[in-house]
Parts: C-alpha cells; sequence; structure tokens
C-alpha cells in the first residue's frame, strides 16, 4: 500500500491536490495523512497576498487573529478529509507546528510514508516555494516529494 504525506494549508481541497490524490489512489492501495501547518495569522496573510496593515507586520499577529487562523486552518482540514473520504480514500490528518518543515518531520516521526506531496500557492506568492520548502524537505527527510501548485 502506498503512504502518502499531504502538506497543505490555503491550497488544500483544491482540485489540483484532488487530482494529485486520484493519481496517486488510481496507482493502487493508497493511504493519505494530511498535515496542515497551524500558520499564524500574519503569515498567513503575507501567504494569501492580502495587504498588511503597518502595525501587524511591527507586532505580529494577536492571540484572537491566531485562533481565527487555527479555526480556518481546522475546518480546511475537515473538509478536505470529508471529500477525501466520500472518494472513497483512506485518509486522517491532523495540525501541525506552524513552520512546514518542522510539521513534516513531526508527522514522519509518528508514522513511515512513500512520498511527500506538497501543495503550495503559486510562484511569487508562496511562502513555501520561497523558503525552498519542497527541496529541503527533500533533502532533509530523503523521500521523494512532489510539489502541485494552485492557479489563481
Amino acid at each position: 500500500m502506498g503512504k502518502y504525506l499531504l502538506v497543505a494549508n490555503q491550497t488544500l481541497g483544491g482540485e489540483h491536490l484532488i487530482e494529485e490524490v486520484r493519481r496517486r489512489a488510481a496507482a493502487g492501495p493508497s493511504a493519505f495523512y494530511v498535515v496542515v501547518p497551524n500558520t499564524r495569522a500574519v503569515d498567513a496573510a503575507r501567504a494569501s497576498g492580502a495587504p498588511l496593515a503597518p502595525a501587524a507586520v511591527m507586532s505580529g499577529s494577536s492571540e484572537d487573529e491566531d485562533h481565527r487562523a487555527t479555526l480556518i486552518a481546522q475546518s480546511r482540514l475537515h473538509q478536505a478529509l470529508n471529500r477525501l473520504r466520500a472518494e472513497g480514500l483512506d485518509a486522517r490528518g491532523d495540525l501541525g507546528d506552524p513552520e512546514p518543515l518542522t510539521a513534516i518531520g513531526d508527522a514522519l516521526a509518528l508514522e513511515q510514508f512513500d512520498e511527500i506531496i506538497i501543495s503550495t500557492l503559486p510562484i511569487g506568492i508562496s511562502r513555501w516555494l520561497g523558503m525552498d520548502l519542497p527541496s529541503r524537505a527533500e533533502r532533509r527527510f530523503k523521500l521523494p516529494v512532489t510539489t502541485v501548485t494552485a492557479h489563481p
């Protein structure tokens, strides 16, 4: 059975990622574990390209904003798991560390996977592509990494 670690947040549930998952499932029995890095509100706003107020940039996000960001991430995770399961797929998941590389490492410490699939925003918007997350994950964890990019 192929075991896949899906890493996504704002792009979770997008058709680009669902198509990638379907390809893996079509190849044979598969299990998917979704990890959603629990990104702070100010980081999520930066990644989305939304304008930031100067005070938000200087002070970071408030506890209320971070709590709302967590609720949004939980909702995305819940919706994505329901969608994957509705397609008959074995899917589980959880929120992870705000830093995606740490979130990946934490998931790999609990379970072995055959591949990491990272879903990102487009280049120029994606903080994950800007930090070269796919290459860094491949080097650190010695697993194949597939990057799927959402289309605006």
